[in-house]
C-alpha cells in the first residue's frame, strides 16, 4: 500500500519493508494498535531535525505516545537489534561477510544541554559534556557505541567499547585507533582479554594540519554522517542510553536508504 511521504525523513515503502519485519510482535491485548510506520516516521523526524518531542508536528501521533515507544524499544534493545540486522544486510550487499575482522575505534567530544547524567570536562577539547565512542567496520558501519562523560580519557572509555564488541563479534582480529589507544596498557589488556591486536595509526612526523590516515578515515566519515542528523549537533539527552539509541536510529535511517536504493 502506497503511503504519502510528507517529510524528507519519512520512510519510503521500500525502507518500511526493510524495517517492519525486524520489529517486535504486536501484543494481542491492550488498546487498538497504532500505525508503527507513523511512529517510526515521527522518531526519525526528531532525529533528523533535532526538535523537542513536544514540538512534533500535529500530523504525527501524540508526542507522548511516540516517546513512549522510543523509550520502550530503547530499554528492550529493539533499536540495537534492528540496527545490527540492517548492518549485516549492508555488509552482504557489498560482498562482505556479516561480521568483520577489523574494527576502527575513535571518540568525539560533544557539548551537552542543561542537566543530564554522565557529564564532564574534556580539557583537551575544552568542552563540557560527553564523548561518543564508536567502533566501525571498514565500510563505516557502526559496530558499537558507548556514550560516557567527557573527562574520561580515550583509553579508559575504549574499554567499554571493546567489551561490547566482544559480545557480538567473534571473528574480530584487529582494532585500529590513534595514539591515545596505545596508553595505559590498553593494547596488552586487549590482547590478553580477547586475543585481538590493537594497532595505533600514527600521524606522519613533522606534518601539520589535517592528514588522512590509513583506515582511520572510516570512523571520521561515520562521525560526519551522524552530523547530518541535527539531534547529534549537541547531546540533548538526559541519559546516555538515549544518546546511544539516537546513534543507532541515525544509522538505521542511513542504512535503510542505502539498502532501498541498492540495485542487484
Amino acid at each position: 500500500m502506497e503511503t504519502e511521504i510528507k517529510y524528507s525523513s519519512d520512510l519510503t515503502n521500500r525502507q518500511w519493508q526493510l524495517i517492519r519485519q525486524l520489529l517486535p510482535r504486536r501484543s494481542r491485548r491492550g488498546r487498538k494498535p497504532i500505525d508503527r510506520r507513523r511512529i517510526i516516521n515521527a522518531i526519525l523526524y526528531v532525529v533528523r531535525t533535532g526538535c523537542q518531542w513536544r514540538m512534533l508536528p500535529q500530523d504525527f501521533p501524540n508526542w507522548s505516545t511516540v516517546y513512549g515507544i522510543f523509550w520502550r524499544w530503547r530499554n528492550n534493545g529493539t533499536w540495537e537489534r534492528v540496527h545490527d540486522a540492517l548492518r549485516e544486510k549492508v555488509r552482504k550487499s557489498k560482498g562482505k561477510k556479516s561480521t568483520p575482522t577489523v574494527a576502527i575505534i575513535d571518540s568525539q567530544s560533544i557539548r551537552t544541554a542543561e542537566g543530564g547524567e554522565e557529564r564532564g570536562y574534556d580539557a583537551a577539547k575544552k568542552i563540557t559534556g560527553r564523548k561518543r565512542h564508536l567502533a566501525v567496520d571498514t565500510l563505516g558501519m557502526l559496530l558499537a557505541v558507548v556514550v560516557h562523560r567527557g573527562d574520561w580519557q580515550d583509553q579508559d572509555g575504549a574499554c567499554g567499547v571493546i567489551k561490547k564488541l566482544s559480545q557480538k563479534f567473534c571473528r574480530l582480529k584487529v582494532l585500529l585507533g590513534d595514539s591515545a589507544y596505545g596508553r595505559s596498557g590498553l593494547p596488552a589488556w586487549t590482547l590478553k582479554s580477547f586475543g585481538w591486536v590493537l594497532q595505533t595509526v600514527l600521524r606522519p612526523v613533522g606534518v601539520k594540519g589535517f592528514v588522512v590516515l590509513p583506515r582511520r578515515w572510516s570512523v571520521e566519515r561515520t562521525f560526519a554522517w551522524l552530523a547530518r542528523y541535527r539531534r547529534h549537533s549537541k547531546d540533548y539527552e538526559k541519559t546516555t542510553a538515549s544518546s546511544e539509541a539516537f546513534t543507532y536510529l541515525a544509522m538505521i535511517s542511513l542504512m535503510t536508504k542505502r539498502l532501498a536504493n541498492y540495485k542487484n
